[in-house]
């Protein structure tokens, strides 16, 4: 997790310091606009009662559309997104026998609405709340011996596939290009019999995207 938030907080800053360079003469915060956008997550699990719980970051791919609404002049807006969201986490162990490993790629349609703070033309700031809808989860088991993997796709009843999560980010602008950073939790637990104290292990992770929009 710290080696997370320390390569979206260098990244930002690299892109802050290229964004305030940057002056494209036409100034648009307060226009509609609607696009598109693709790239990678990096999720892991964290441990809601706090214990001591090890797991390695995996690698997702996350894309899909976005649209930025003003709604006080230049400055405020609400940016609703759409995305398919692939997310999950890895675990290795090993003994006298060999080494194991276990990957759990879960998808999701991940349905943030932003409150976005426009400072100036080619930075946008984020956060607020995010629906998550998982529809599979994909568990892989290697042994020395063996490779499995397991596959549940969720029926529409099943209240697990429902999660509440926070979300913030921010957005570099450069004309029609955006280059997004984002990083989100889960804030509820949610199990197939509807029980709203487990699992305690939720999802947590960051993303850079490249978009472009209209």
């Amino acid at each position: 997790m710290k080696k997370l938030i320390l390569i979206l907080a260098s990244t930002f800053l690299m892109a802050s310091n290229l964004s305030a360079q940057i002056d494209n003469g036409s100034d648009n915060r307060d226009h509609l606009r609607f696009g598109v956008k693709a790239g990678m997550n990096l999720s892991n699990m964290y441990d809601s009662d706090n214990q001591e719980y090890n797991a390695d970051a995996k690698l997702g791919f996350v894309g899909g559309a976005f649209i930025s609404i003003p709604i006080v002049g230049k400055f405020i807006g609400i940016q609703p997104e759409v995305l398919f969201s692939q997310k999950g986490f890895k675990a290795t162990t090993s003994n006298i026998l060999g080494n194991f490993s276990f990957t759990r790629t879960t998808n999701y349609l991940d349905i943030p609405i932003f409150l976005a703070f426009k400072p100036i033309e080619n930075l946008t700031l984020l956060a607020g709340p995010q629906y998550s809808y998982l529809f599979k989860q994909t568990d892989n088991f290697k042994t020395p011996i063996s490779d499995n993997t397991i596959e549940q796709d969720f029926e529409n009843e099943n209240i697990r596939k429902n999660t509440f999560s926070l979300a913030l980010g921010a957005d570099l602008n450069f004309n029609n290009f955006v280059l997004g950073v984002r990083a989100g939790w889960d804030i509820t637990n949610n199990n197939g019999n509807g029980t709203s104290d487990t699992p305690r292990y939720k999802n947590v992770w960051g993303g850079l995207t490249v978009g472009f929009r209209l």
